[in-house]
């Protein structure tokens, strides 16, 4: 599955031709360079490794420097690897927001925002415990209860209750591309993805 690494830029809606207002997300998609070709016979699998957005000197491994150094270009501050690629890329070379077609499908992958520790009325969508009936002043947004007491004498795993919420990778699949800015590489897509704005998305194709 080919695809390049971008940027939330934020959304917006736009008009259909029926007249129907779209939401959609705007997302600034490369240009991102190939740092490496990995192979079969040589790495054990196929990939080409891109790198997108500049990072300082300073902050970048020894490591990386090199890779950087082969590919002709800066430091960058994001790497991925994507499979599937139909045309032959050599290092050093530019993919921009190109590669997508207005009308096609894609995959986009990001961080969701992190909200902290929540309840389980925000995490799992609980309604809370009943009404103000019957003496139940503070029980609105509980849980309730948890399990049986003496057998088996403990919470199963994957009960649901209050934690961490947000912060994961998450991947919104089948984004229809509705239009595309080649001179300022930005690419509108339909619906939400995951991710504050300015945070760091894979779209693959």
């Amino acid at each position: 599955m080919s695809g390049l690494i971008g940027k939330k830029l934020g959304m917006t809606s736009i008009f259909d031709v029926n007249g129907k207002q779209v939401a959609c997300t705007v997302l600034e998609v490369g240009p991102c360079v190939v740092t490496q070709v990995k192979t079969s016979d040589k790495d054990g699998y196929s990939a080409v490794q891109i790198a997108y957005g500049d990072a300082k000197e300073k902050n970048t491994p020894a490591a990386l420097k090199g890779i950087y150094t082969k590919a002709n270009t800066t430091p960058k501050s994001k790497m991925a690897e994507f499979k599937g690629f139909e045309q032959t890329l050599a290092v050093g070379q530019t993919l921009t927001v190109d590669l997508f077609e207005v009308g096609e499908f894609v995959d986009v992958v990001g961080t969701s925002k992190g909200k902290g520790f929540q309840g389980v009325v925000k995490r799992h969508g609980f309604s809370g415990v009943g009404m103000q009936t019957h003496g139940q002043h503070n029980r609105l947004r509980a849980p309730g209860s948890l399990g049986a007491s003496s057998d088996p004498s403990r919470v199963f795993k994957g009960m649901r209750m209050a934690g961490r919420t947000g912060g994961t990778r998450v991947k919104k699949t089948n984004l229809e591309v509705l239009k595309i800015h080649k001179d300022q590489n930005l690419l509108v897509v339909k619906g939400a993805i995951p991710g504050h704005k300015g945070s760091i998305v894979l779209i693959e194709k």
